[in-house]
């Protein structure tokens, strides 16, 4: 074991440097330790995660996981160096999606690649994922790091998300036995375009010659790459405790596809979501987008979200309560169409 061999070659001496690991692990696990709760003791450096669904407060769950990234977001954060909300974009991606579903998310993985680690930018990366975690009530468990050189160059970076939730048995959504026709949308208001549409995004800003640092046209105040990386609303506070209550139908999450595809997917063959748009402004971002590219409108709502981060399918009875609940709770929210039969 103490042979000296020629030229003794290191793995820091290919390029992976295990000191800068393990010195991003010391950092991340405060932060880890401040997304614990009931159901997760958070203590990292083991082979794995363990969570306890019995003292999370279940008594017979549905399991429900989810596994998303920020796409061509990252490419932003990258060349601006603003990466301290980009981790809020990668939880928001996963534990929205399993709200959908009517599952309360419980513990979040993360993954992040490079080609040379960074403890002070894996930090600032990592801090975004705990805040995403701690404003969703999920724990941060686990995940991993790979310094890979050769597969990323210069700060290239890339991230993935993975989250479990759970659900009691037979309260999962959507509901299409509660559903039909005459049932209420209700919209929750997004925060910009979240995750989604950045290739285009990015093609727009190189059509309109803007620096990310330029001025945004449509956000006075901040640059446009700032504005540009407004991280993905987390819904989880605002909407679990309607779910619990019943209240809810459905929820579609507003992703890729936008207005066009994504709310579909939560109804029933013999329903249909009808959505005026004449119900809502569409935000500033939305309309330079659509006039600087040239973006026909039905494109817009099938690339974008276009001020809309979910959907709620409700009982038209309770719609005006839910719209009132959720703007008690900091949601911009509105009636913004119906369910029609097909």
């Amino acid at each position: 074991m103490t042979e000296k061999r020629p030229n003794a070659l290191t793995y820091a001496d290919a390029g992976v440097d295990i000191d800068a690991g393990d010195a991003l692990v010391d950092q991340i696990k405060p932060l880890a330790k401040a997304t614990s709760r009931p159901g997760a003791d958070v203590a990292l450096g083991g082979f794995g995660g363990a969570f306890d669904l019995k003292a999370a407060g279940f008594d017979d769950p549905v399991l429900v996981s989810g596994t998303d990234g920020v796409g061509t977001k990252l490419r932003i954060a990258i060349e601006t160096g603003l990466l301290d909300t980009i981790g809020i974009d990668l939880v928001a991606m996963c534990v929205n999606d399993v709200l959908a579903q009517g599952a309360e998310p419980l513990f979040f993985l993360d993954y992040m690649a490079t080609g040379k680690l960074d403890p002070e930018r894996g930090a600032r990366i990592i801090a975004g994922i705990a805040d995403g975690c701690r404003q969703s009530g999920c724990a941060l468990i686990g995940g991993e790091t790979a310094e890979m050189p050769g597969m990323y160059s210069g700060e290239d970076f890339d991230l993935a998300g993975f989250v479990v939730g759970a659900a009691e048995r037979g309260a999962l959504l959507p509901d299409h036995d509660r559903m039909q026709a005459g049932d209420a949308l209700i919209a929750l208001a997004s925060s910009g375009p979240h995750s989604n549409g950045y290739s285009l995004i990015r093609k727009i800003v190189d059509m309109s010659g803007l620096a990310w640092d330029a001025p945004a046209p449509f956000d006075t105040g901040r640059s446009l790459g700032e504005a540009l990386l407004a991280p993905t609303r987390l819904y989880v506070a605002s909407l679990m405790p309607l779910i619990r209550a019943g209240r809810i139908k459905g929820l579609a999450h507003i992703t890729g596809g936008g207005l066009i595809e994504n709310p579909p997917r939560m109804t029933p063959d013999h329903l249909h979501p009808e959505i005026d748009f004449g119900t809502w402004t569409r935000p500033a971002v939305f309309d330079w987008l659509a006039k600087t590219g040239g973006v026909e409108d039905r494109e817009m709502a099938r690339a974008f979200n276009c001020g809309i981060g979910m959907i709620a399918a409700v009982a038209t009875e309770d719609a005006e309560a839910i719209v009132a609940d959720l703007t008690e709770a900091g949601e911009t929210a509105f009636i913004c169409g119906t369910l029609k039969a097909v």
